[in-house]
């Protein structure tokens, strides 16, 4: 399994020189709390940055900012840790935790914006498989049991 089978492929992204009210607004739009930040290149979204709704509140709204004037070039994170589809998610989770990141815009081989994979999405595919694991285990205690009364 990699990265390209299990992120989200909806991907809301906005333009740097975007008003940090735009990128507000879009997050509230799509129930989202982060929007990848992007730079056209021959007409595809190429990740440049990241904004989080935590960013908004921290960098803007505390500090008495008007979100209205910022953009979103002044608050993003830009230092991107990104990874392509076909990454190996162990190896993408240990990235994930090195660089302490809970979010990765996912990438084609032209470095287009494709999907995003969050802790959220790692989680999910954990669970399952210790699921799966634990009735297994569970399957084998019942067949022995059965075994024993016979």
């Amino acid at each position: 399994m990699n990265v390209g089978d299990i992120c989200n492929r909806i991907v809301i992204y906005v333009k740097a020189p975007e008003s940090v009210q735009r990128a507000a607004e879009l997050m509230r739009k799509y129930h989202v709390g982060d929007l990848v930040v992007t730079e056209e290149e021959d007409g595809e979204p190429i990740p440049v940055g990241i904004i989080t709704d935590r960013d908004i509140v921290v960098e803007v709204i505390a500090k008495g900012e008007d979100p209205a004037v910022l953009i979103v070039d002044d608050v993003m994170s830009d230092d991107l840790l990104t990874v392509s589809d076909d990454s190996d998610i162990s190896e993408t989770l240990d990235a994930m935790l090195d660089r302490q990141v809970r979010r990765v815009p996912v990438v084609d081989d032209k470095g287009v914006l494709i999907g995003i994979l969050a802790i959220d999405d790692l989680l999910t595919v954990f669970a399952d498989q210790l699921s799966a694991l634990a009735g297994i285990a569970g399957n084998q205690r019942l067949r022995e049991t059965a075994r024993l009364r016979d």
